[in-house]
């Protein structure tokens, strides 16, 4: 057969070149260059530098005069005060905020009219109003009874008697409470896929064990984040309570403000800062409960915050080692 002119046959095809390959230049990638971000962080260290400095060397806010206070028995009556007031709060209204949640999820129009009814008005009334209007609550009614609805009362209270100013504080704030909680727990509840609830059915488990077992521990992830936000909310709302006569921590700083003038400004700083140390508290604690509750949902855990640091550390190691050996 013949070949088409100029085609090499393969007894004709010319030997290949071993030509050797040129060397790869090796090189370490260095990194992308963010001038932004460098200036964004100067500016940025440059604002806290200066107000750091302005804390530390501004003669108005008497810092001398805050170590003083700082742990004075008055203040720190007034903070036991405030934790007392927010605990009791916290725990009432989230319990009624459960109870709530439930009748707004439940299949009685009455229930479900009655809890939004509810969660609508106290959410609509300012705290500082209820806590004055119930304050106020035993010039509208003197005493309190328990009996037959138009009919003889069986029990009769004493209306002043029973509301000290403690009472008046928690029941109030329980009262704005459980209206938000109930929506932070409603929310928690519709975020559950409706798949866990029909597979939990079509195991033939009882409706108690369903909730408890399958929807509560993933409505949870949910309501702990939203419900900690509350009760931060809460814990700073305590500070109302002194408009009801009751002397928690800013009514003790608002007490020897009126006594000693010339400390106001300290004494509003130690109030500030231990309202920083509650909050950060419950800040901490809400991170340890999220993470808890975070198992099954999540590959990996997320890191703690001394993990973090220390991991942060170990980058830093590196990175500085990388630049020395260029």
């Amino acid at each position: 057969m013949s070949e088409p002119p100029g085609a090499l046959s393969v007894a004709e095809a010319p030997p290949p070149t071993d030509t050797p390959s040129q060397p790869v230049r090796s090189g370490r990638v260095r990194p992308l260059r963010r001038p932004g971000r460098w200036i964004a962080t100067a500016v940025v260290l440059v604002l806290v530098a200066q107000f750091a400095h302005g804390l530390a060397t501004n003669p108005f806010y008497q810092w001398d005069r805050f170590r003083y206070w700082f742990l004075r028995p008055t203040i720190l009556d007034g903070l036991v005060v405030t934790l007392e007031v927010a605990a009791l709060s916290a725990v009432l209204g989230l319990l009624g905020g459960v109870v709530l949640a439930l009748a707004r999820l439940s299949g009685s129009p009455v229930l479900r009219a009655v809890s939004w009814t509810y969660t609508w008005l106290f959410r609509s009334i300012p705290l500082i109003v209820l806590l004055i209007f119930l304050y106020n609550f035993s010039a509208l009614y003197r005493t309190l009874s328990l009996g037959v609805p138009f009919g003889p009362a069986f029990v009769t209270f004493d209306e002043s008697k029973l509301a000290t100013d403690l009472a008046i504080a928690v029941i109030g704030l329980s009262l704005n409470e459980a209206a938000y909680a109930s929506e932070v727990v409603r929310g928690g509840i519709l975020s559950v896929d409706q798949g866990q609830h029909e597979a939990a059915a079509a195991l033939g488990l009882p409706k108690g064990y369903q909730f408890s077992r399958i929807v509560l521990p993933q409505a949870l992830r949910s309501i702990v984040p939203n419900y900690v936000n509350q009760l931060i909310g809460l814990i700073k709302s305590t500070s109302l309570v002194f408009y009801v006569s009751l002397l928690d921590l800013f009514g003790s700083v608002q007490s020897m403000g009126s006594t000693y003038p010339g400390d106001i400004v300290p004494l509003l700083l130690v109030a500030t800062v231990w309202y920083l140390i509650l909050t950060s508290a419950v800040s901490v604690l809400q991170y340890y409960v999220e993470r808890y509750f975070a198992r099954g949902a999540t590959r990996a855990l997320p890191p703690t915050p001394l993990q973090r640091l220390r991991t942060g550390l170990g980058g830093l190691r590196e990175r500085i080692r990388r630049e020395a050996a260029v």
